[in-house]
Order: structure tokens, then sequence, then C-alpha cells
């Protein structure tokens, strides 16, 4: 069968110094292990073909699809707060850029395909449970709807790879907006290559925000969109309970989605200080930092883009600060948003937010399940909301109040806050045990957990899927891939 990528790939249109070419390192026996066939299909592909033994060679990098101009993408970035000049897709090869049926321009990246010349002593290689992982949670993002990467394809290599232990080999096919980062930007500016940052501006704007060319400063205008995208994404995640995990400069991307799924989580049990990620020791990504953590992330792109900014050194750096200090009002109007929300609350009254801060002080004293707290209040239950708590008398106390307070808006608050507060999120020990059963080659409680995660703001048909681990079950930390 012919694998028919339209592929026109623009990025490899830049000048040589924006990536390296190369294409995928081969592996000994490709198997297909998860095909997303609606996303395929939105892509002008042939679900069958990607399955056939053709397809799998290309998703696996054993073979190049015709058009295809496979690349690895330079970049820097700064982690856990230290700069690092050269980081780069150390096991990720772009294969080329497609045109999706809503007319959106998608990048198509092999992810553990073998090392580049940023892999820094890195095998290239990715494992199983890692790859699942990141299909798992970027396909549940989607579904929530969230702005996220998107898994096309899971492939086993047939290959080992050495991490703590031997585990199973694998590449994911990632889809996404583009693979455009603050480090990207980063590269070029501490490299003082003002050409190339220009040119990396100019078609960062073109694909990703064309709407600031017009401005009579298209760069200052390109840092409000990527900063305001960021504000509202931040503000979704902690809407959902999302934990990021590794909120590096590398791992944020300028279109606004969701990228790098490594040692990500989902809250069970309220606590704005929750980390789950391995490495993160300190701290610095737990739930509640990470609007600062955007906000500083965004800061070293502004520094970045200053040579573009203005001519004049104190009016670049005028410009950015301006850019950079509109984040927190941003983030903060955009979470009000998210939790006005959850509580049912279509219009703003002065007294909102102190209430949303009330739940929420409440249900971290008393660790109320975050996702099962709100759902509960969505669907009317107030008795089960009350249940979350273990002391309950001060949520009664609160809820008397939000109910005098919904009694002032109009329309429907409950239907509105079933759309805002899903059932069913990717618990950790659900997404444990489906992983470890598919690295034992048992794929069914993987489908079946896929399968709640379509449709999370519906009642799942087997409510396991909305009950917090019990003592036993509880995941402490998340880990990275590489």
């Amino acid at each position: 069968m012919t694998i028919a990528f339209a592929f026109d790939n623009s990025y490899a249109r830049l000048p040589d110094r924006f990536y390296a070419r190369l294409a995928p390192t081969p592996v000994a026996a490709p198997a297909l292990v998860k095909l997303n066939v609606p996303l395929a299909r939105s892509l002008g592909l042939d679900p069958a073909a990607l399955a056939s033994p053709a397809g799998v060679a290309v998703l696996a990098g054993n073979a190049v699809p015709p058009g295809a101009d496979p690349l690895a993408m330079a970049y820097a970035g700064h982690q856990f707060g230290s700069f690092t000049p050269q980081l780069g897709d150390g096991r990720a090869i772009l294969l080329g850029e497609v045109v999706a049926s809503d007319g959106t321009r998608l990048d198509v990246q092999l992810k553990g395909s073998g090392p580049t010349p940023f892999s820094r002593r890195g095998d290239g290689r990715a494992a199983l449970g890692p790859v699942l992982r990141e299909y798992v949670i970027s396909e549940a993002m989607h579904a929530l709807g969230l702005p996220t990467t998107r898994s096309l394809a899971a492939v086993t290599t047939g290959e080992p790879v050495l991490r703590q232990q031997v585990l199973p080999g694998a590449v994911l096919t990632r889809i996404a907006q583009s693979h455009i980062r603050v480090g990207t930007f980063e590269w070029f500016g501490s490299r003082q290559d003002l050409d190339a940052l220009r040119t990396l501006a100019d078609y960062t704007i073109q694909r990703l925000a064309p709407e600031a060319a017009a401005a009579a400063n298209p760069y200052r205008a390109l840092l409000d969109v990527v900063i305001r995208r960021q504000a509202e994404l931040i503000a979704r995640w902690l809407g959902i309970g999302f934990i990021h995990g590794v909120m590096n400069t590398d791992n944020m991307a300028l279109s606004g989605e969701t990228i790098d799924y490594g040692p990500c989580a989902f809250m069970d049990a309220y606590d704005p200080a929750t980390v789950y990620s391995s490495i993160d020791e300190m701290g610095r990504y737990a739930f509640a930092n990470q609007p600062r953590i955007a906000n500083w992330n965004l800061a070293r792109l502004a520094q970045a883009m200053l040579p573009l900014l203005a001519g004049d050194e104190d009016q670049a750096l005028a410009e950015g600060q301006a850019a950079v200090d509109a984040f927190p009002e941003q983030f903060q109007a955009a979470w009000q948003r998210v939790f006005r929300a959850k509580l049912g609350l279509a219009r703003a009254e002065e007294g909102d937010v102190g209430l949303i801060h009330e739940l929420l002080t409440r249900m971290a004293e008393q660790r109320a399940d975050y996702t099962n707290t709100f759902r509960a209040l969505a669907t009317g239950d107030g008795s089960a909301a009350r249940g979350e708590f273990e002391e309950p008398s001060g949520f009664d106390a609160w809820y008397a109040e939000w109910r005098r307070r919904l009694e002032r808006e109009d329309g429907e608050p409950a239907a509105r806050m079933r759309t805002a507060n899903p059932a069913v999120i990717p618990r950790n020990h659900q997404v444990e045990r489906a992983l470890g059963a598919a690295e034992a080659g048992d794929l069914a409680p993987l489908d079946a957990l896929l399968g709640a995660l379509a449709d999370p703001y519906a009642e799942p048909a087997d409510p396991s899927y909305t009950r917090p681990p019990a003592p036993h079950e509880v995941v402490r930390a998340t880990f990275c891939g590489t």
C-alpha cells in the first residue's frame, strides 16, 4: 500500500542552521501498538495503509515516505532555571508538515527515532511505557478540549532500551501545530544571530500568528499573542488539575499547545503543592507554581527577542517588560473565567473570586478529590460533594453561600458546569495499570482506558474510572522517558 502524506515542508526551507538534516535510524522489528484512526483520517491518511507493514515501517522510521524531508530541530533552553545553550531534538525527527482537513498546518514527528547531533550521548530512543503515557495523556487532553499535541501512532521497535532497567523500545508519531519553542528563540538569541532570529520570528508570525503581521510592531505583537495563549493554557491546566512536571523553556510551544508529556500527572486529592515528577526534587514545577513559571519562561522569550522589539536598547527593554508584565493580569482573567465556569457562574460578581478561593482552601485542608468535588457540584449532588470532606461542616457553610450566589444566575448553571467539570481524567493509578499491562502484552486495559477518556464530560459506563486510588494504589512519582 502507498503511504501518502501530502507533505509541504516549510520549516525545512529555512536556513540550515535551524536544524540538522538526517533520516531516522531503522529498528529491528517494528510492530504497531496503537493507531489513532480518527486523527489519521483528519490528516488525509488511509488508516489501513498506515497499519500495513509498509505503514508501520514509516511510523517506526525504517522507511522515509515520499515528500518527507527529515530533520532534527535546533533549540536551547532553561532547564530547572539553568540555561543549556544546546538541546535540540536529541531523539526526534521531524518528517515534514501536512495540512489537515480544517486547513491547519501540522508537523509530523517521530519521537524515539534514534540519535541526532543533539543527543548529548543519549541513545535517541524511547521506551514503550513513556510512549504510551504520552499517547494516553495527549489524547485525553484533546478530548478535554485543551490545546495539545496529539498522538497518531505508537509502535514497538523489537529492540530494548536501557533506563533504570531494560525496557521494550518504541516510537511515537506526534502531531503538532508546530514544534517551535521558547528555546528555539533562545538558541538564536544566545548566539546573537540577529538574521536567524528575525527569520524565525517572521516564520512564526506567518505560521502561528498571522494576526501579528499587520501590527505596527509585528514582533511585539507576536510576543503578546504567545503570552496571551500561555495565560489561557495554564489557567485551563489548573482547571482540570493537570501538572506538566517539566516546564522548562524547551517544553513551552509558541503555538500555545501542551507539549512534551514526560512525568506529567493529574491530581487526585487537592493540594496546590502537589509534585509528581521524580526529577523535580525542589517542587519548582508544582501545581500552583505553574503560572509563575510560565511567566518566568515568557520573560526568557522576551529576552531572546529584545533585538527585534526596537532598535534602541532601552525601548526594546521597555517593550519586552511591558509584554511580560501583562501576563499576571491575563492569567488571572483566564483563571477566573475557568473557575467561574466550573461553579456555573456565567457573569462576574465582586465576591466570586473569594468564593472560589474559599472552596479551594477548604478542599486543600480536607484533601478533597479535585475532579470528583467539582463534578459532584456540577451534577447537583451536594451530598456527594460533601462526602469528599473529612470534616464537612466547613463545606456546608460554603455550599449554602454558593447556592445563594447561583440564584442570581440566569439559564442552566448545572448544564454549563457539566461541560466545565470532567467526570473522567487519566488518573495516575489507572494509567500505570494500563501501561504495565501493555508492556506485558495485554492491550485491553489500555483500550478500555482510552475509551473512557474519549468522552470525559459524560458519566462512564464503568464507574471505576471516576474513583480515586485506594491507599495502596496511590502513585507518588512519575518519570521522564529519557
